[in-house]
């Protein structure tokens, strides 16, 4: 069986159907895969500000904390320099 030339046009058109078919499916696997990366990109995003927000919020309670040993500090040095009293009784 000889090929025509409508057999060849058909085989042509499906092939060059078939080779777009495969390069529009590749597209969506790659959308796929970016869509995938994006996700994972938002998530490590969101834990990273997340861990700031703990950064920052544990800087300023170590402030405050400094701020406070600062007042006892000077409360102790204004104790030691102090005179020294005599017991009761």
């Amino acid at each position: 069986m000889f090929m025509t030339k409508q057999h060849l046009t058909t085989a042509r058109t499906l092939g060059m159907a078939l080779v777009a078919a495969v390069g529009l499916a590749s597209c969506a696997t790659y959308d796929d895969e970016f869509a995938g990366i994006n996700t994972r990109l938002d998530q490590l995003d969101t834990r990273v500000q997340d861990a700031a927000q703990s950064a920052e919020s544990a800087n300023q309670s170590a402030q405050q904390a400094n701020q406070r040993l600062d007042q006892m500090e000077s409360r102790v040095q204004q104790l030691e320099a102090a005179p020294v009293r005599a017991p009761r009784g």
